[in-house]
């Protein structure tokens, strides 16, 4: 395994039941992603791309197949490990943004760390520099309600790095949002990966910012392409 490689998996295969039938979503997947590397993952709706991205952030398992972190084995670690590995290694950013709304702005970015009962001065310092760092430090106080969409998905993004991740896993991060705050949000992307040595995978439909990153992969037949 390559010292710049982050992430290796290899034949990951990942197959339901639906009654007597059994549906293959996917077969035989391999990809490695690199250190500060940014990845697109397109492909049909249904095709099996959040199945992977799931798989790969250990929030789901394959039924066959071997993934590497940091040349660490992690199919059929137990759940306490892997909980603490998502927790150290791993931001997750989704469509919608899932922000709890009975906290503000701050609040959320910061709830990663205070789960882990982390210092809570030291993690409101970091959570006010990550909203200078995407322009929303006079929001800090509001709560989601208050903030448009975009608002919340950048704040979504922040909480997402809060714990300074080696990996981002993005899902479909813009697809819920209007053209020009889809491109903020784009933008901030790219700017954090660069400014945090952080890697990027993100599954989306928008071809045009799958194009913008080092490279686009095509999930078909269960197939990276």
């Amino acid at each position: 395994m390559n010292s710049n490689t982050l992430l290796q998996a290899t034949e990951v295969s990942k197959s339901y039941r639906n009654g007597d039938n059994i549906i293959t979503v996917l077969n035989g997947v391999n990809l490695t992603l690199l250190k500060r590397e940014m990845v697109a993952i397109v492909g049909a709706s249904g095709s099996g791309k959040t199945t992977l991205l799931q798989i790969l952030g250990t929030l789901d398992t394959a039924d066959h197949g071997s993934i590497l972190f940091k040349g660490q084995e992690l199919h059929q670690q137990p759940e306490a490990s892997l909980a603490a590995h998502r927790n150290s290694n791993i931001g997750f950013i989704f469509q919608f943004h899932h922000l709890l709304p009975e906290f503000t702005a701050l609040e959320n970015i910061m709830m990663p760390g205070l789960i882990q009962g982390q210092n809570k001065a030291i993690l409101r310092d970091r959570a006010m520099e990550l909203l200078q760092r995407i322009q929303l430090a006079k929001r800090a106080d509001h709560r989601s309600g208050e903030l448009s969409g975009g608002e919340q998905q950048r704040i979504a993004l922040a909480r997402a790095l809060i714990l300074q991740p080696a990996l981002l896993l993005a899902d479909e991060p813009t697809g819920n949002l209007d053209a020009g705050s889809g491109q903020m949000v784009f933008e901030l992307l790219q700017e954090l990966s660069d400014s945090f040595d952080l890697s990027v995978l993100m599954v989306t439909h928008n071809m045009e910012l799958a194009q913008a990153l080092d490279r686009t992969l095509t999930l078909e037949s269960g197939h990276l392409v």
